[in-house]
């Protein structure tokens, strides 16, 4: 009976190498090679041949571009997802939108395993195993660089001596992560957290020495998602991709993070996420003017308790979505416009309006006109400090019969 196995594959190294592997050293006669787009740069074709140089079978295309765009990076936008205040989760989303590809293929043609190209050490091999056993319960999961550590170098080796062809060199070893939120990178000199990263390790955004001259850009928002930009409704997929290009140009975006992972060690990263930081920072300036105090002191604390869900691999969880419900009640009302300036290194907002706002200028101002009940304060000071007032006097009495 033939043996099939189910690969996530990137087309990059490590799961070009994964194919070969699969063959050769864990005995499979068939090895599909499944590339899930997400909004990642690829050349199918180049794809198709280093995958079929490797010995996959087939090499196929899922496209789950907009799927992506509109459940997890919608679902992000919303929550304000930044791990550790910082990253914006851009590799974390599009893990279960890849896996679930991969899964549900394996489990139409009846294959006996799946297969991703993580490491031991990554927080990655969480989100794709927890994603497989989700989609596909029971399935063997197979993970050839946690099962054998293999070197950068090594794994260039074997790839030129089997003339598989590869883009990875080693003068060139970043590894490189992208989706239409953001770009991660790793490897090579970016692992020693005392050195900057040099200029080539970015792409998506520019140096900030040579931005254009500040520009400024209105977002519109409805019922909690960018929906235009500067008047032109666009779906998110594209408006992201037009704000990556327009932030980008002002090196908007770069995160250079020491970052606490799942599987317990920090690890020094490097992520571009011109638009993801954008339109996080525009959304919750928006909420500021649209939420009670309540709701917003109680999603801040969910924003981060879901950032950290997702983050650990747990997208596939009765309490992610329970969080979702309540996000989603209290972005019912947060549509509006929000005014960003772009400038060097920087996204700076203006200006936000909304017909549901709270704030009420003639409360807020000191100027003539203002509606403030003065006279209601002394009494709402007089009960808010019964409490105080009664500790106070409660540490008095305790110090004083110390003394005694």
């Amino acid at each position: 009976m033939s043996r099939t196995a189910v690969l996530a594959y990137s087309g990059g190294l490590d799961t070009t190498c994964a194919v070969a592997w699969l063959r050769e050293d864990y005995g499979f006669d068939e090895v599909i090679a499944v590339l899930v787009d997400v909004g990642q740069t690829y050349d199918i074709e180049e794809a198709q041949l280093r995958g079929k140089a490797a010995g996959a079978a087939d090499v196929l295309l899922l496209d789950r571009r907009e799927a992506f765009a509109n459940v997890q990076v919608a679902a992000a936008i919303k929550t304000n997802a930044l791990y550790e205040a910082k990253y914006p989760l851009v590799s974390a989303l599009s893990r279960p939108v890849i896996a679930e590809a991969v899964a549900g293929l394996a489990l139409e043609l009846g294959a006996e395993a799946v297969v991703h190209g993580c490491t031991g050490k990554g927080n990655d091999q969480l989100r794709f195993e927890l994603a497989f056993k989700a989609n596909y319960p029971g399935v063997t999961v197979i993970a050839p660089l946690r099962d054998r550590i293999w070197s950068r170098e090594e794994e260039i080796a074997y790839a030129l001596a089997r003339d598989i062809p590869i883009t990875v060199t080693k003068s060139s070893p970043y590894s490189i992560d992208e989706n239409l939120f953001g770009r991660s990178i790793e490897a090579g000199i970016l692992e020693d957290p005392w050195t900057a990263p040099p200029e080539d390790a970015f792409l998506l955004t520019g140096d900030p020495d040579a931005a254009p001259a500040p520009s400024e850009h209105v977002i519109g928002f409805e019922t909690g998602l960018p929906v235009s930009l500067d008047g032109t409704e666009l779906p998110l997929a594209e408006l992201i991709a037009r704000l990556n290009q327009l932030a980008g140009a002002y090196g908007v975006g770069r995160i250079d993070m020491i970052e606490n992972r799942a599987v317990g060690i920090k690890s020094r990263e490097i992520y571009e996420a011109p638009a993801a930081l954008v339109l996080i920072q525009a959304h919750r300036a928006l909420e500021d003017v649209v939420l009670t105090k309540a709701e917003l002191q109680l999603k801040r604390q969910l924003e981060t308790r879901w950032t950290e869900i997702v983050y650990d691999g747990l997208w596939f969880s009765p309490v992610r979505e329970a969080i979702d419900v309540f996000v989603d009640k209290t972005q019912e009302l947060v549509t509006g416009e929000v005014r960003v300036e772009l400038r060097a290194a920087a996204a700076v907002v203006n200006g936000r309006r909304s017909e549901n706002a709270l704030y009420a200028e003639t409360l807020a101002s000191y100027g003539a006109g203002e509606t403030f009940p003065h006279e209601a304060a002394e009494g709402f000071i007089q009960i808010a400090s019964l409490e105080t007032q009664l500790a106070a006097a409660r540490s008095r009495r305790r110090a004083t019969a110390a003394s005694s």
